[in-house]
């Protein structure tokens, strides 16, 4: 038996009553754990008689202790008998204990009161979109790049847009800086990869030609030696290669090997429509931003910090994953971003609020709504998320449970029903 009552924003007192049977079975369970770990001269640990036993352990020792062991299974019913939603781990208080029952009380942090605005009065407006002519021809420049070839120049000189070969050393006050040599160098003219003037420099230079370039790093550079001082880098430059635009043709489309595509006029036709499709998904996703923000602007809901500062644990985990996947640490991120864990964390703050308000204010009204998930809509989240990760429905059951299935389709019903 338990009842709940609101102590203030999200936190509530979970008061639980244990009595009957269940106390009775618990008391004796405690009588014998206290017995067992009972140390009485002339007796061997866990062997002192019970006659014994009742003489240096009290009642109100054995109902104590009782009141410790039934406590998690008690708020575990109780969180689900009144559908409490907890953020952190809860508070004890042993109320009362005698032989007949015993009162706890769980002073339980949960989930904030969300009170939404008339979101039934939001818009959810996807702009038009429309692929000119200009766009295909955009693509097929960028083709025509990614499919050019590299030539020689036997003679001419550096121009924008070149690939040179390069040696380099970099020098500041005479003396040679760590990090600043390369050999047999690849650097594109215009490309922006080393420090500003560095490349402009390179233009006009003839193969086998070496030169002295004089550059100053800038102030926010990344090592403070260099900040904003003055280097010269010697450099010979080796060769000259030229891009090669490739001549879209029907043979070069047929090399793509695109389904249904051995045409230039058909591989228009299909960037035109691949353009279309992804501006689309982009206006639809901005429509949908700026459906939560308005969803979130009127609405009413003060965060605990401990929600707050779990979301940010969170991000950071997030992008830890994705530096990882680059093969960069988080440690080494934080070392080239000069940036503490602390400073990090900060960072994502605003994020981090933004996506707690977002889930609370969906969360919020697919009650609101009664936007429950059916057991196909379940099964088939499940098979999707089997085709997703390449697994079978079983194994991914063993990863995800329902109730994460549930909360998620839940959201993306309300989102659903705002959109409509």
């Amino acid at each position: 038996m338990s009842e709940v009552k609101k102590i203030e924003n999200a936190k509530v007192e979970l008061t639980c009553t244990v009595d009957g049977d269940k106390w009775s079975s618990a008391i004796k369970k405690a009588f014998k754990k206290l017995s067992a770990n009972l140390e009485v001269k002339g007796f061997r640990k866990g062997q002192v008689p019970e006659s014994i036993v009742k003489k240096h352990i009290t009642d109100e020792q054995v109902q104590f202790e009782a009141a410790q062991d039934v406590a998690q299974e008690a708020l575990v019913e109780g969180i689900k008998e009144n559908d409490l939603e907890l953020i952190d781990r809860p508070e004890l208080k042993i109320d009362s204990v005698n032989a007949d029952a015993c009162k706890l009380t769980f002073v339980c942090p949960v989930t904030p009161d969300v009170k939404l605005g008339d979101y039934k009065k939001l818009e959810y407006k996807v702009e038009e979109v429309s692929v000119s002519d200009g766009d295909v021809e955009a693509e097929i420049d960028k083709l025509k790049e990614q499919k050019a070839e590299l030539e020689i120049k036997e003679d001419g000189t550096v121009e924008k847009g070149d690939i040179t070969v390069i040696d380099f050393e970099g020098f500041k006050d005479g003396v040679a800086f760590e990090g600043g040599k390369g050999e047999n160098y690849e650097l594109t003219i215009g490309s922006g990869q080393f420090i500003p003037g560095f490349e402009d420099q390179l233009i006009g230079m003839k193969a086998e030609e070496e030169k002295e370039i004089n550059v100053s790093f800038p102030e926010d550079y990344h090592v403070e030696d260099l900040k904003g001082k003055p280097v010269v880098f010697k450099v010979k430059l080796h060769e000259i290669k030229k891009k090669v635009l490739a001549t879209i043709d029907d043979e070069l489309v047929k090399d793509l090997k695109i389904k249904d595509v051995n045409t230039v006029d058909e591989l228009k036709n299909y960037i035109k429509d691949n353009l279309l499709k992804n501006k689309k998904f982009e206006a639809e996703n901005k429509a949908t931003e700026e459906l939560l923000n308005k969803l979130i602007e009127g609405s009413e809901i003060d965060i605990p910090e401990v929600m707050i500062s779990r979301e940010q644990e969170q991000l950071v985990n997030d992008y830890s994953q994705r530096f990882m996947s680059q093969g960069i640490t988080l440690d080494q991120f934080m070392k080239i971003t000069g940036q503490t864990l602390d400073q990090m964390k900060e960072g994502f703050k605003p994020e981090a609020i933004k996506r707690i308000k977002t889930t609370l204010c969906l969360g919020e009204l697919s009650k609101i709504e009664k936007l429950e998930p059916t057991a196909e809509d379940i099964a088939k989240q499940y098979e999707d998320m089997a085709k997703q990760y390449n697994m079978q429905v079983d194994d991914v059951k063993k990863y995800v449970t329902d109730d994460q299935i549930k909360s998620d389709l839940k959201l993306e019903k309300a989102l659903d029903f705002l959109r409509k």
